[in-house]
């Protein structure tokens, strides 16, 4: 991406974003809310307009179907709707099966796989209203997998999890991109961050700062994109005075 810049209704959201992602690695948003973090994955998957620079999935623009898979904050998915943890993750096959074709043993192998890849393959016929927030949680994050996609988008993905389930989606974030899949992932935990990123782009409407981890989170960085001299910061959190811990 190269100063790109993206709006709403021809209302600047984020300006001047420079940075690049490699396979196999990961890049965290961190700023304060409304600074971009989600309006950058929505630039990224074409639901916004972009009003300035460039962007590229693996030198492709748009990114081919299929490339990019996306896990939201929320989904509009009813958790009392009678379906399956198994098919909401068949879900994530429908944009190389279309809407009318039958999963192939393909489609159903891709599902198998992904299940075991977020820890819940002996969940599979479990009715999705059934499991806990967390469970849910990456069973969403197993539909983004059942794609196959070469650049996975995660916003604020471990909000309210218990340890149990940041653990494991951690790991399944770490074996995806063993596999080569590069990762974006808009949060607030440094402990995430550390975990698994490599590099940090800081952002309050623009961007702040991009590199390494440690390079980026500098207590001068954090301040100036959460723009309160009185943040204060550890190895663990971000604090803002009157926002708890970010």
């Amino acid at each position: 991406m190269a100063a790109a810049s993206f709006a709403y209704d021809a209302e600047p959201a984020l300006t001047g974003i420079d940075f690049t992602v490699l396979p196999g690695q990961a890049v965290a948003l961190i700023g304060p809310n409304g600074s971009g973090k989600s309006t950058l994955l929505k630039g990224i998957l074409g639901l916004i307009a972009r009003t300035a620079g460039d962007v590229e999935v693996l030198g492709q623009w748009p990114a081919p179907a299929g490339y990019i898979g996306y896990v939201p904050q929320t989904d509009q998915l009813d958790p009392n709707f009678p379906v399956s943890l198994e098919q909401v993750v068949m879900m994530g096959r429908y944009r190389s099966l279309g809407w009318w074709r039958m999963p192939a043993k393909a489609d159903r192998r891709a599902v198998a796989e992904a299940l075991e890849t977020v820890g819940l393959g002996n969940r599979a016929k479990t009715r999705f209203g059934e499991l806990s927030g967390g469970q849910q949680q990456r069973g969403l994050l197993a539909r983004a997998v059942a794609s196959a996609p070469r650049l996975l988008l995660l916003d604020e993905p471990f909000n309210g999890l218990d340890q149990v389930n940041r653990d494991a989606l951690i790991d399944t974030v770490k074996r995806l991109k063993k596999q080569g899949v590069a990762v974006l992932v808009s949060t607030h935990d440094l402990d995430l961050a550390r975990a698994v990123c490599e590099s940090v782009l800081l952002l309050n409407g623009a961007q702040v700062a991009f590199g390494p981890r440690d390079t980026v989170l500098t207590l001068a960085n954090v301040q100036q994109a959460f723009g309160s001299v009185g943040v204060e910061m550890d190895e663990h959190t971000i604090v803002v005075p009157g926002h708890g811990g970010h």
